[in-house]
């Protein structure tokens, strides 16, 4: 997979510190992803071991993300390597350095259409299928018959978390449903949580992420609450083309679409619910 690191002189790649992470969110959001204003803290907590940073001569030049969330399932995010530093061999020095930090998960990544071809032949990754980026307006009312996220026992939340993500991800949801400069709903009826989202403020605007649902009108209900918590300001959802339903209650709500991605594996699809994912969480760490 390209030259050993040593033989590209001056370059060195190595953990990030917490501290460091947010050069690669200010990176990603130089590159126009718009990432949230708390993601740097909230992303570490995912796995501190995992976020890597590539310097040339002692200056920065790259970074990239492997999240291993256990044993057998991981992610990979926030790959830039900066303009002046491309074509340098530093990108595939950070991908040998994340790949070999997951071992032998299965990886998931959401990569930029133009390089789904490279992952596959280089990476030998499989296309799953795109996910949507739409861009709307907030506003409306809340609707009725829902709660805020921190009435839910965080147990049973964890546990539906888990049916729609291929891996358990305590610390990391403990912190993300209860990040500053954020709003999230629950619907919970007799005891049963059937669905819930999320909607963080970003460089700009606000992202709706993740947005998990039993079923369509749960997954309006609190896009609603979520979109009206925040009127007038420019809203995001990341939306699994292959989820028609979700699909639906973009277009009904006027959202446009700006860009896709496409989900890819190293290994096989994941045996999650799609049909219940309405909005996926981040494009940076699945």
């Amino acid at each position: 997979m390209g030259k050993d690191s040593e033989q590209i002189k001056g370059l060195v790649i190595r953990k990030m510190s917490r501290e460091e992470v947010e050069f690669a969110v200010e990176m990603a959001a130089a590159e126009g992803w718009n990432p949230g204003i708390h993601d740097g803290e909230l992303f570490y907590e995912a796995d501190n071991e995992g976020f890597f940073i590539a310097e040339l001569e002692g200056k920065p030049a790259g970074c990239a993300s492997a999240v291993a969330y256990d044993d057998s399932y991981g992610f990979l995010g926030l790959y830039v390597v900066k303009p002046e530093f491309r074509k340098k061999d530093i990108g595939m020095k950070l991908t040998e350095k994340c790949l070999g930090h997951l071992g032998d998960r299965n990886i998931g990544l959401d990569g930029v259409v133009e390089n789904e071809k490279k992952y596959r032949k280089v990476m030998k990754f499989s296309s799953s299928y795109s996910n949507l980026r739409f861009e709307g307006k907030g506003g409306g009312e809340i609707p009725g018959g829902l709660v805020r996220i921190q009435e839910i026992p965080f147990e049973k939340l964890l546990a539906y978390d888990r049916k729609m993500f291929p891996a358990p991800r305590p610390g990391f949801l403990k912190k993300w449903v209860n990040q500053p400069d954020s709003y999230a709903f629950a619907a919970f009826e007799e005891g049963t949580l059937k669905g819930y989202g999320v909607i963080r403020r970003c460089g700009a605007g606000y992202k709706i992420g993740p947005l998990f649902a039993d079923d369509r009108d749960t997954a309006e209900k609190i896009f609603r609450a979520l979109r009206a918590s925040v009127p007038g300001e420019t809203i995001y959802l990341d939306v699994p083309e292959p989820n028609e339903k979700a699909m639906e209650i973009a277009k009904k709500y006027h959202m446009d679409v700006m860009f896709k991605t496409i989900r890819m594996y190293s290994r096989k699809e994941p045996d999650i619910e799609l049909d219940k994912v309405y909005g996926v969480t981040s494009f940076e760490l699945g």
